[in-house]
């Protein structure tokens, strides 16, 4: 059975009884949608608003931030608010990761690009002793050292990812896993060489607000939220072999899955 008409009149009422800021907000971004303002152009600043709607620079200014936190729009110092021109980036989370994407020496990435420029601007590699949560899942001792691949990942000139692996020293010791570059296919090419093939991956997803330091990384405003993703691959016989927490602007990505019923 369908579900009933709203009312008559019920969504201006409801509009009505909206804030001003977010009434204003929902009238740019109905604009945005509708196409009046297309990638990179310049919305209305704080004094068209506030004469158009006749209110205070600081709803107009609060209107603006809206648009901003949801990631539509961006500002610029001195020049104004712009509709974001960064197209979203679709993850796809199950195709990225088929054993024919890093098997045949692609980056998993490539699933997700589409030919997009994408630069891997920081990479960091260190031996660590393994924090708590991650020598539980690992199944290592605590405080037994891992191998630490921290990067950012930056597409079309945007920072988007911030991704942290854990490996367990002594299975990656002396390979290309503990060096900047790791070759064609990535770590799970590497690690299906060293005879510990991913066969199995898991990934929780959880959302939050950023830190101030992956507000600054991932180049974004303090009101966007950023997905957390923890994905852990494992090898033959349930063995865990990597655990990779990653931080993504969630205004950068659409995550898409898609299998067979």
């Amino acid at each position: 059975m369908s579900d009933p008409a709203p009312p008559r009149g019920h969504g201006q009422h409801h509009r009505r009884h909206r804030p001003k800021d977010q009434r204003i907000a929902d009238t740019m971004r109905e604009a945005i949608q509708a196409g009046e303002y297309g990638p990179g152009d310049r919305l209305p600043g704080e004094n068209d608003l506030m004469a158009t709607h006749d209110v205070a620079r600081m709803t107009a200014r609060q209107a603006l931030g809206v648009l901003q936190a949801e990631g539509i729009a961006e500002s610029r110092k001195g020049a104004g608010v712009f509709v974001r021109a960064f197209r979203p980036l679709r993850r796809r989370g199950i195709q990225r990761l088929a054993q024919e994407q890093w098997g045949a020496g692609r980056s998993i990435w490539a699933a997700d690009t589409e030919k997009r420029d994408l630069v891997v601007d920081q990479v960091e590699v260190t031996e660590e002793p393994a924090p708590e949560r991650i020598s539980v899942v690992l199944d290592v001792e605590a405080e037994s050292k891992v191998c630490v691949r921290r990067r950012r990942f930056v597409l079309d000139g945007k920072p988007v990812l911030l991704a942290t692996s854990y490996l367990p020293a002594p299975i990656v010791a002396g390979s290309a896993i503990t060096e900047e570059n790791t070759g064609p296919g990535g770590v799970y090419a590497r690690l299906a060489e060293l005879g510990y093939k991913p066969v199995h991956f898991r990934e929780e997803i959880r959302s939050r607000m950023p830190s101030k330091d992956e507000a600054t990384q991932l180049n974004i405003s303090p009101g966007t939220p950023v997905i957390l993703i923890c994905r852990t691959a494992f090898a033959d016989e349930g063995r865990p072999v990597e655990i990779n927490e990653m931080t993504l602007d969630a205004a950068s990505y659409v995550l898409e899955y898609d299998f067979d019923a």
